[in-house]
């Protein structure tokens, strides 16, 4: 178990959970994810963490397919400026491992942003919180146990 599918347990929120072995060697944790459960890269999510000018960390959920347009998560979080966490920041914050941070069941609540894709899917794929792990959920429900906000982020 990880914090992320103890708090999905405790709520009795709805979601399933799918596992996959990990190669060390994968270029992209998500797209492996995609690869080896044969999904959509589409509906699969990866959590970014992101530093405002001020320190601020914000994290970031955006399709394994594109990438985060650290412009507009400035703006949706009302900041001058971000740019990518320092990798060991991110995981003292969440409490999670590069590959396998979740957006669920961080250590610290971090203001979260949802890319807007995000809401075409009945359900959608984020890390359960370790490598080889993704939960399967409602775009509301992740947005509803974050308290996250959907938002234009991601560029295709």
């Amino acid at each position: 178990m990880t914090p992320a599918l103890d708090l999905l347990k405790k709520v009795r929120a709805e979601h399933q959970v799918h596992s996959y072995e990990h190669d060390p060697k994968a270029a992209s944790y998500g797209l492996e994810a995609a690869e080896k459960l044969g999904l959509d890269p589409a509906r699969v999510f990866k959590t970014l963490l992101a530093a405002s000018e001020k320190g601020e960390l914000l994290v970031a959920v955006v399709p394994v397919v594109g990438s985060l347009d650290l412009k507009a998560l400035a703006h949706a979080a009302g900041v001058k400026k971000v740019e990518m966490a320092d990798p060991a920041a991110a995981q003292r914050a969440t409490g999670y491992l590069l590959g396998g941070i979740s957006p669920l069941g961080q250590k610290k609540r971090l203001r979260t942003f949802v890319d807007n894709s995000a809401q075409s899917f009945t359900s959608i794929f984020v890390s359960a919180g370790r490598r080889g792990l993704e939960v399967e959920l409602a775009p509301a429900v992740l947005a509803e146990y974050t308290q996250a906000r959907f938002t234009d982020i991601g560029r295709a």
